[in-house]
């Protein structure tokens, strides 16, 4: 069975890129865009991976990574946290919430290929 990665993300763009570079990969990509509700979509699908954008509505994505943390089901689950900033402050809270690694947009298609490929292939 293909990997699974969830991308909460709320920028339509940003979603159709990844959902393609990753779908064409062969992993099996869910999307979500609402930060309210995405521990417990994140819960309910059980991902491999999850994508996460830093400024979402409703929750930053900051404090989903941070109350994922804290649960024993998703505390070691690899996250890779997207931010349009990539300021030192953004990478260094990413950090302390517990993030897997960090990524700035714009990205290239080969550097999120390759930083996906990464985190699954050290959860597997």
């Amino acid at each position: 069975m293909s990997k699974h990665v969830l991308l909460i993300e709320d920028e339509p763009n940003i979603i159709e890129a990844i959902s393609f570079i990753l779908t064409r990969e062969g992993l099996r990509v869910e999307t979500h865009t609402d930060g309210t509700t995405a521990n417990a979509r994140l819960r309910e699908r059980q991902p491999d991976l999850l994508i996460l954008d830093v400024m979402l509505p409703g929750k930053s994505g900051y404090d989903i990574l941070r109350e994922l943390r804290e649960e024993a089901a998703t505390a070691n689950l690899p996250v890779l946290m997207l931010t349009a900033r990539g300021q030192t402050r953004d990478r260094e809270m990413a950090e302390r919430a517990g993030v897997s690694a960090f990524m700035s947009k714009p990205f290239s298609n080969a550097e999120m290929l390759e930083m996906v490929r990464s985190l699954v292939t050290s959860r597997a």
